[in-house]
């Protein structure tokens, strides 16, 4: 019998995440340490035959990825905004109640880190980069969309699986074989666990028997869905000094359905996003409070990798007097991380944008996100900053080739970078950062370049994507709330 044949599972996105019943580290380890996992672009993926899908054109990719992205891009227009401070806050609350030992890690050995290879993604119909993660006992190894924006982690699963049947929309997929792990542990759907706590992350409120699994039902707005049930687990992690460590009782979701396009080459999502439920906040618990990545370019060589860290980068090629700092606004635009903008300036001069546009509290606002590629700017500020770079690339002939949503592309021949003047994000806080022109005059086909900013509905949210990141090293402390970031290789 399967058990996604019972009657009260239905479609939903499951979720592998860090959970609610209090995650601790098992294994003892010796001075600085922490888990490093390896970011892999999606393209990546893509491009390998292994992963049962064909290498498709340069042009192709980058027409889905912007598909996606704006997909994406609705789905968080249409989330509600939690006052500053808001109950979201208590994710915070958490990692902050754990000061004391945090305080006894830095004491003479340093945080315990640890670091995971970062591949590029999908979710909300984005999400370009990947990381492996080895779950249950002993562990499994799969691949999941690291997303900002998502609480769930969640991975593609058999359960209680025997016969033909046995997870026949995922047999051309890598699945977690819960049966096989002894430390799969299901949440009774009558628990409170399921009614009150996991309400939010939408368990069903069907449950024929106490004992049995809480059941949740998740469709993105692209017509993806998975339908799963909720456990505990635990996550293996290799650490930065050689050995290995465990995190127990982690939340969860094991799916033995799934469809749609947004998980294409992944098992499903690690949630970074900032929630009481997201794997980054209770990873981030063991490991000094915060997480890191540093994501190369998205078209870099397949041998180039980027890295997902919690606790220490000191392997990174960052020391920590260069990073500038500014206001992580946490729970008001959930599970997405807002900052404080002040402006945008281009060749040296501040432009015109009303500041509401970056008013996080009020409208506006911006939010880092790992999941989303371009770079959205609501019509107040797409239009100044458009308009200010537009005469640097007049002499080159516009293309004809749809690259929509982007609206300004161009025959690229002969183009020079030094041509473009530099844009420079300014926060609040006079921390400023100024990614390099290849993130804002962005590669779209063979030959044909675009600026690479969305026109999004005002009043809105801004958004910073993944491919102004690159080639930056940002870093998440959640428990100082704030954001760490400068401009660096990523090599390690």
């Amino acid at each position: 019998m399967c058990w996604q044949k019972r009657d009260f599972f239905l479609s939903i996105i499951l979720l592998f995440v860090a959970g609610n019943t209090g995650a601790k580290l098992a294994g003892g380890h010796e001075g600085s340490s922490g888990t490093k996992l390896e970011l892999i672009h999606r393209h990546d993926l893509l491009r390998n035959p292994r992963n049962g899908v064909h290498p498709v054109p340069t042009f192709q990719r980058m027409k889905q990825m912007f598909h996606h992205d704006t997909i994406r891009y609705r789905a968080l227009s249409s989330r509600p905004r939690m006052k500053h401070g808001g109950r979201i806050s208590s994710a915070r609350r958490q990692v902050q109640e754990n000061t004391g030992y945090y305080q006894a890690c830095t004491n003479g050995s340093g945080i315990r880190a640890g670091e995971m290879p970062m591949y590029s993604g999908a979710d909300d119909g984005t999400g370009q980069y990947f990381v492996h993660l080895k779950v249950g006992t002993p562990p499994q190894k799969v691949t999941l969309i690291a997303d900002t924006g998502s609480e769930l982690t969640w991975t593609k699963c058999n359960y209680m699986c025997e016969g033909a049947q046995c997870g026949r929309n995922l047999r051309d997929r890598r699945v977690f074989r819960a049966d096989d792990s002894s430390t799969f542990k299901t949440v009774p759907c009558s628990s409170s666990m399921c009614k009150i706590e996991l309400a939010n992350l939408f368990s069903l409120a069907q449950c024929p028997s106490p004992m049995d699994p809480c059941a949740y039902d998740y469709r993105y707005l692209d017509g993806s869905s998975t339908v799963g049930v909720f456990a505990n687990e635990t996550v293996t992690f290799s650490l930065t000094n050689g050995k290995k460590t465990r995190l127990e009782n982690v939340l969860v979701g094991c799916s033995g359905s799934s469809r749609g396009q947004s998980f294409q080459a992944a098992d499903g999502i690690i949630g970074l996003g900032y929630s009481n439920h997201s794997f980054a906040v209770k990873a981030a618990k063991e490991f000094g409070g915060k997480f890191s990545y540093c994501l190369v370019d998205h078209l870099s060589p397949k041998n180039v990798s980027s890295y997902l860290i919690f606790g220490s980068y000191h392997e990174t090629d960052i020391s920590p007097t260069e990073l500038q700092y500014t206001e992580l606004v946490l729970g008001v635009i959930s599970p997405f991380y807002a900052v404080n903008m002040k402006g945008i300036s281009i060749g040296g001069i501040l432009l015109g944008i009303p500041n509401e546009v970056w008013n996080v509290n009020g409208v506006g606002g911006v939010i880092v996100d790992s999941g989303s590629s371009l770079t959205f700017l609501t019509q107040p500020a797409y239009q100044p900053v458009v308009d200010a770079l537009k005469p640097s690339l007049s002499s080159f002939r516009t293309s004809n080739q749809d690259f929509a949503p982007l609206e300004y592309c161009f025959n690229s021949t002969g183009f020079d970078e030094s041509l473009v003047p530099r844009l420079v994000f300014h926060f609040t806080d006079g921390a400023r950062f100024e990614p390099p022109v290849k993130s804002y005059v962005i590669d779209a086909a063979t030959g044909v370049k675009c600026l690479g900013f969305v026109n999004a509905t005002w009043p809105g949210t801004s958004v910073l994507g993944n491919i102004m990141q690159q080639n930056h090293f940002w870093e998440f402390d959640i428990a100082k709330a704030r954001l760490g970031f400068a401009s660096s290789s990523c090599s390690s």
